[in-house]
């Protein structure tokens, strides 16, 4: 089953001859429980092709239909209210707040939502799952790098998204602890069949996703 269908997928920025093609034409189907790679060179558009998916920015042209609804057709509040309870983001920063703990961070988007107790339950068996359970009171500036995007990914699962987008999640990290966070998103694609959808510049990180879409100058190269 489709979990995202996009069709002729573009994206420009600026106009006329200064313009920039960032998206030429993306025809793509992603399957629920897939997790997928998506690589290519610098400047390729596999960010820019991550942050459309994610609703993050609007293409230029082009569908967009998760479990066939187009969500291109949503308002702005649609929008906003739809990423926070449908989807979920890791991006290369962790983006944790400081003056909470890690518990308090994985739990905030379930705040945001006024979710009850079960989901403060559900951030601390989130936190097992990661490895935290013993970081959960600690502050972000008392755990290492690769323990805060730990628990940015706990963050990003704990309203139970529908997909999961990761950017160079592992782009600020040493090689053990990029080993242990590509670890943990294998574990949570085979285990909880989170679809996962993931942009690299890593050659190696394939060996754990089940396929890559290689972009090349904003088309699709090949898909392995």
């Amino acid at each position: 089953m489709n979990i995202i269908r996009i069709n002729n997928l573009q994206k420009v920025y600026g106009q006329g001859l200064t313009a920039t093609y960032a998206l030429k034409g993306i025809t793509l189907d992603i399957q629920q429980g897939e997790f997928v790679a998506i690589m290519g060179r610098s400047g390729s558009g596999k960010s820019t092709l991550l942050h459309l998916l994610g609703l993050l920015d609007l293409p230029t042209a082009g569908e967009i239909f998760i479990e066939d609804r187009n969500v291109l057709k949503l308002s702005g509040e649609e929008s906003a209210a739809f990423r926070l309870k449908e989807l979920g983001y890791v991006f290369q920063e962790y983006s944790l707040i400081a003056e909470l703990t890690i518990l308090e961070n994985v739990y905030l988007p379930a705040l945001c939502l006024h979710k009850d107790k079960q989901y403060r339950n559900r951030a601390i068996e989130l936190l097992e799952i990661v490895g935290l359970q013993d970081r959960m009171n600690h502050y972000p500036n008392e755990v290492s790098g690769g323990e805060q995007q730990r628990a940015s990914i706990a963050r990003s699962l704990v309203n139970q998204p529908k997909i999961l987008f990761a950017d160079e999640p592992t782009a600020n990290l040493d090689g053990a602890s990029a080993e242990v966070v590509l670890e943990l998103f294998r574990k949570l694609n085979q285990d909880l069949k989170q679809t996962i959808v993931m942009v690299t510049h890593e050659p190696e990180d394939k060996k754990y996703v089940d396929r890559v879409v290689w972009l090349k100058d904003g088309l699709i190269e090949n898909l392995a």
